[in-house]
């Protein structure tokens, strides 16, 4: 199994920007982090899980569809809503969005962070088609990020390569899903509190979540301090 070293003071999440747990799981993080008082000593490093590389398949909007009103009960406040734009308008492919993550954490791993997290909502929250370019550089801009910055690493393909890179790692042993967190002790945890089974096939059925516990947040926050 690789090993994923993580500084001190440092948190490692692997997801992909399409994923509902993932999103409730950097809400979460980033709520919790704000309650302790740890936004100066704690800070977020958003890499890629790119699933539809490793399933050679985007996500089935049946299976979303399925999972966005369980997972958006559990923490309203990260931003949800059912799909509200034309369905030809939602996203294929959330490749261009990590690739521009990835770009960001050049302006400083913060604003990588911040950025995913508005990527996101944008996504779930406000249904907008995150696979084009021209919706990506918006939401740079309404962080507050240098979007041309953010145009020109697009355009040169400049971290292109480090997805793809990803997929052997996520496809092995070592990361364990969308979510995966990493920590400075060399631990890890996959979606972190949440036990769930889905109910039916994927695609038919729907999740049941038979455990949801949002306090181990906190344990997490101070791990990522030792």
């Amino acid at each position: 199994m690789t090993a994923i070293e993580v500084a001190a003071g440092t948190i490692v999440l692997y997801a992909d920007i399409g994923c509902p747990w993932a999103h409730m799981a950097h809400y979460r993080l980033v709520t919790t982090r704000s309650r302790l008082g740890l936004e100066e000593k704690v800070r977020f490093d958003v890499r890629p899980f790119p699933l539809e590389l490793i399933n050679d398949m985007a996500t089935p909007k049946l299976i979303l569809d399925a999972e966005v009103p369980v997972v958006g009960g559990l923490e309203p406040g990260a931003g949800w809503q059912v799909w509200q734009a034309p369905a030809h308008d939602y996203p294929v492919t959330t490749l261009p969005a990590m690739e521009a993550v990835e770009v960001a954490k050049e302006q400083g791993l913060e604003a990588g962070a911040a950025f995913d997290r508005a990527l996101r909502r944008a996504l779930f929250g406000q249904s907008r088609n995150i696979s084009m370019r021209h919706e990506i550089l918006a939401v740079a801009e309404e962080c507050g990020l240098d979007a041309e910055a953010i145009r020109d690493g697009l355009v040169a393909g400049r971290t292109r390569a480090y997805i793809e890179q990803q997929v052997p790692l996520c496809r092995g042993e070592t990361v364990q899903g969308s979510p995966t967190l990493f920590f400075p002790d060399g631990s890890r945890v996959h979606n972190p509190g949440i036990r769930v089974r889905w109910e039916g096939a994927e695609g038919v059925g729907f999740p049941v979540v038979e455990r949801d516990d949002p306090g181990v947040y906190e344990e997490l926050l101070r791990r990522a301090l030792l």
